[in-house]
């Protein structure tokens, strides 16, 4: 991992354990195909005719156990990589329950927007502390793209329409590259920024700059401009869903089914408020917002709902029972 390994530095706790699974990964694939090979000379020259009298070896005709050993052995090998794998996959796609900090990321052609929940914003840059997972909620305003941190050992595709999640948790500080690993446009190779990690002092003292306002404040701002407040109002059932305490709880639908809302449900009932209608609620109240608010601002938005459901206790005390709900 110096100057001249052909590998980016490890700055997180998944590193290693993503590099020793390509190391296993190499290591079989050096070793089958040296044995491939050994077998091709070794059976060309062993079995070789060496003048046209000498007769032709024996042809073997089916033998189980050598085809027993060629089919269990490499299974064996394989099942080994897909439970690491599998592993390595759950590990890094589900976020800790609790003391993660989450940033939203919003990729466009050709840069990628940060925004942070006290309001922070930047444009291909991104900060983040030592010792703390970090969640990330990425969304796409155009293409597909990837956001890929290669000290990291993260890549993830992020979709238009959809939200994605991942995680990670850095280990060094200092600044690592940010790119786009999905060909996303003419300038797809321009797409690319930096992360700067930093010791946690430093980055409260960072993160406390003046901001102009949380994501939370600008989302309720949002909340107010669009006339929500007016049918989702957050003290009683109005027209719509009271939004207290709805965020990360089941909501049963009007078809009978039960869906948690998460960041992929709120985007949902904002921009397709018929797609999932409450139990006890009517179609058509609420209006469509596909094409009236930004990817930003449906983040923002997002965020306000969050805050208005706050974090269930981690021990030893028992949650107030939610309402079933729906921001429709």
């Amino acid at each position: 991992m110096g100057v001249f390994s052909i590998f980016p530095p490890r700055a997180s706790t998944t590193a290693v354990q993503v590099d020793a699974l390509y190391t296993f990964l190499l290591i079989v694939a050096g070793i089958m195909t040296a044995l491939i090979f050994f077998c091709v000379f070794f059976f060309a020259v062993r079995y070789r005719r060496k003048n046209q009298d000498d007769p032709a070896p024996k042809a073997i005709h089916g033998s189980l156990p050598l085809e027993i050993a060629w089919s269990v052995f490499p299974f064996l090998i394989m099942l080994v990589m897909f439970a690491w794998g599998a592993k390595l996959y759950f590990q890094n796609y589900t976020p800790p329950l609790h003391d993660t900090f989450d940033i939203y990321v919003t990729g466009k052609q050709w840069m990628w927007k940060v925004q942070y929940p006290t309001g922070q914003r930047e444009i291909n840059e991104m900060h983040v502390p030592t010792g703390r997972p970090v969640k990330l909620i990425l969304a796409s305003e155009d293409v597909i793209h990837s956001f890929y941190i290669p000290a990291f050992r993260l890549k993830h595709d992020v979709v238009p329409g959809s939200y994605q999640t991942y995680w990670f948790e850095a280990t060094e500080p200092g600044r690592y590259h940010i790119l786009c690993a999905e060909y996303c446009g003419t300038n797809h190779s321009d797409m690319g920024g930096w992360v700067t990690v930093m010791k946690p002092n430093d980055f409260e003292r960072w993160l406390a700059g003046d901001t102009g306002g949380s994501m939370r404040e600008q989302g309720e701002k949002l909340f107010q401009q669009y006339g929500c407040v007016t049918c989702h109002v957050t003290d009683r059932e109005g027209r719509c869903p009271s939004l207290l305490n709805v965020f990360g709880n089941p909501v049963v639908l009007d078809d009978g089914r039960t869906v948690v809302a998460d960041e992929a449900y709120v985007r949902e009932s904002i921009l397709n408020p018929n797609a999932k209608v409450v139990k006890g609620y009517k179609h058509d109240i609420m209006p469509v917002f596909q094409g009236q608010i930004s990817e930003e601002g449906l983040l923002q938005l997002i965020v306000y709902v969050k805050s208005l459901s706050p974090p269930a206790p981690r021990s030893g005390k028992s949650a107030a029972p939610a309402p079933k709900a729906n921001p429709k």
